[in-house]
């Protein structure tokens, strides 16, 4: 078996050659391609459309509120299929119930926060911002008023 210097040897190796494969990549191109900026190559590029307005568009914050809870619940889910998978080893060992506890702990929690969330307005699309035009909306009330707040002004 090989010993620990060995492995910390190979791991640098491997390190280094990706770096002096990416930079010798990089290098390669720019001395190979040809500069030759134009007008349209300059121009802004949106799929294929000319650019409309402004390209700093203020993206409503319950877009980020609904992505939150997603990304909270998807990363639930990752660390539940482990939890799964070696459930049936803490039933054979005797601690099934332990694990079952842990498991019902942990899923009681987020569906804690996702009644929070949802009782305060946080993931509701019809509650108009006050002062804003009708056609943006956004949470009655809840923890993100003050950021609301703030990008109004």
């Amino acid at each position: 078996m090989p010993n620990l210097d060995y492995h910390l040897l190979a791991t640098l190796v491997f390190f280094v050659g990706t770096l002096v494969f990416v930079f010798l990549s990089i290098g390669i191109g720019r001395l190979v391609r040809p500069r030759v900026p134009t007008p349209d190559k300059n121009r802004i590029y949106e799929c294929g459309e000319p650019t409309i307005g402004s390209a700093w568009v203020r993206y409503n914050i319950a877009f980020y509120m609904v992505a939150l809870v997603f990304l909270v619940f998807d990363v639930e889910t990752v660390f539940l299929f482990p939890v799964a998978k070696v459930y049936r080893w803490f039933v054979a060992n005797g601690f099934g119930s332990v694990a079952l506890l842990e498991i019902i702990g942990f899923v009681a929690i987020l569906v804690i926060g996702l009644v929070y969330a949802w009782r305060f307005g946080n993931l509701d699309w019809a509650a108009p911002v006050s002062g804003g035009q009708p056609s943006q909306r956004s949470f009655k009330q809840g923890a993100g008023n003050d950021v609301i707040r703030s990008l109004e002004n």
